[in-house]
């Protein structure tokens, strides 16, 4: 029975990912900034641990009680939505620190593990906001192309050792938080900038093309964890599909 290790399994594709693979007979460790244990049904295949990706010692703690796993899911991260002239560096810092910093971090975690024993697989969940840069995501795309580029690099470091590097990219998802997430970092819209962001805005919520569902992305991730021959990149949903087509 393979193990795999998921991060952010609070809501969205992380929790509906946990459900999926302990359905499928994996042993699950899901791991959440706040721990939530009652959000995963009781089973003797799952483990839920504390884990803030943005934390060494939270790290080491979480990889050191997960025991040996065969999938890293890399999939916590959080959203921005500002003009980048109105982002405060802090801001900046702390969505690359999640999202690009913290994906490095734990995939450092397990190499050890992984490398030892000649076999494993790392699978980082982006966006196909890196496919089709959009305004007031500059922040959030940079942190997600940078996780892009890195993996694509790694994959080849670590092709001796048999580790298999994969890169998800869901398109835009209405039913997870990313959206209320992002604008409560957003803060207020610089002036000269307030037009467009109410253009942006308007298109979005009228905006009839397809989207990505979370069972999308689950799939894309069981694909990228379970068929080693599949491509490095997996666009994940309608959208994101059409995108990567282009």
């Amino acid at each position: 029975m393979k193990t795999i290790l998921i991060t952010g399994c609070s809501s969205g594709f992380g929790l509906e990912t946990a459900r999926h693979f302990l359905d499928h007979g994996w042993k699950v460790v899901a791991t959440m900034r706040t721990l939530r244990a009652d959000l995963l049904p009781l089973s003797e295949h799952l483990r839920v641990l504390p884990l803030d990706v943005t934390d060494a010692e939270s790290i080491r703690r979480a990889v050191a009680q997960a025991g040996p796993i065969d999938v890293l899911v890399n999939n916590a991260g959080i959203g921005m939505l500002n003009a980048l002239e109105g982002t405060p560096m802090p801001t900046v810092r702390d969505v690359f620190e999640a999202n690009t910093l913290g994906t490095i971090a734990m995939i450092q975690a397990v190499l050890p593990q992984f490398r030892e024993r000649g076999a494993g697989t790392i699978v980082n969940v982006t966006s196909s906001v890196t496919l089709m840069p959009l305004p007031l995501l500059a922040v959030y795309t940079g942190s997600k192309a940078a996780v892009n580029a890195f993996s694509e690099s790694l994959a080849l470091e670590l092709e001796p050792f048999n580790i298999h590097v994969k890169l998800v990219l869901p398109g835009r998802a209405p039913d997870t938080r990313f959206g209320d997430n992002a604008r409560a970092r957003m803060g207020a819209i610089p002036e000269p900038y307030a037009n467009l962001a109410q253009r942006v805005f308007a298109g979005w919520a009228a905006s009839s093309e397809p989207v990505t569902e979370t069972p999308d992305v689950v799939a894309a991730v069981w694909r990228a964890a379970t068929d080693l021959s599949c491509p490095m990149h997996l666009s994940a949903g309608a959208d994101a599909v059409a995108l990567a087509g282009r």
